[in-house]
């Protein structure tokens, strides 16, 4: 007995419809395949947040040139009792700046590397990539008497080869999850809005203590009180990590994912 398979316009129309959609995304996942966050449990990683249920915030300060911002901004985090919080801070700067280092590190706070040349570390050679670190990492450790193991690329640049070369020298990259946006000077309370609203449990807080950096020490009193009102614990980035253990953490290739950072750590 022959069969016969009737076959409407609609669906035929439909069968298309669903075929064309499919090789559409198959195209988009082929074109943008470089830009997709990859986890894994064994390739380097760029630390944002860490997931967490606790109320812990890790706030986090960039520094690679100026000195009258530094003194204000130690100033508002201790008359506000915040004992934790992160630097990241230039080689090149510390080295000519060795007294505020020197507050830094008296008042308790984490000190992680900027790295040395601010510069796109994804468009060196991993060679270069290594004796920026280092060099920044011998000049911290001297400054200090602690070794570093926490850094932010400048411009919070990085590729594949860079979380690499990072990790091979006992480095942590960390990034952030809400960026302030105080490098723009978009104004105190558009400072103050833009991380009180963003916060979350685990979040890496960007912010600036660079001389271009005009408003943050005005807007941080009042992210500090909006934050304890939500209940929020302040904590160091590597506090922060011993919540989780990092494993499986998003990679993201920055060097891809440009977009929001301009210039950001430029300053």
């Amino acid at each position: 007995m022959n069969s016969f398979y009737v076959f409407s316009g609609k669906k035929i129309k439909r069968f298309f419809y669903i075929f064309a959609a499919a090789l559409l995304a198959a195209g988009v996942v082929y074109v943008e395949r470089g830009n997709i966050t990859v986890f894994s449990e064994t390739a380097p990683s760029a630390i944002y947040s860490v997931p967490t249920e606790k109320k812990l915030i890790a706030l986090t300060f960039d520094i690679s040139w100026g000195e009258k911002r530094p003194e204000p901004i130690l100033k508002v985090l201790e008359d506000k009792k915040v004992d934790k919080a992160t630097f990241f801070l230039s080689s090149p700067w510390s080295k000519t700046h060795p007294e505020i280092v020197t507050s830094i590190k008296d008042a308790g706070y984490e000190i992680g590397s900027h790295g040395h040349k601010h510069v796109n570390y994804s468009t060196l050679s991993n060679e270069e990539i290594k004796t920026q670190i280092t060099t920044a990492h011998t000049v911290l450790t001297e400054l200090t008497g602690k070794e570093p193991n926490l850094i932010r690329m400048p411009n919070g640049d990085f590729d594949k080869r860079v979380l690499q070369v990072a990790g091979d020298l006992g480095y942590k990259v960390i990034q952030w999850d809400t960026d302030s946006l105080d490098w723009k000077n978009i104004g105190v309370d558009n400072i103050v809005n833009r991380v009180t609203s963003k916060a979350h449990p685990g979040d890496i807080v960007l912010l600036h203590a660079s001389d271009s950096c005009k408003q943050t020490h005005e807007a941080l009193p009042l992210i500090i009180d909006k934050l304890r009102s939500q209940g929020y614990e302040f904590v160091t980035v590597s506090e922060l990590i011993s919540q989780s253990s990092a494993e499986g953490t998003e990679v993201r290739d920055s060097a891809m994912l440009n977009e929001g950072l301009e210039d950001a750590a430029g300053l």
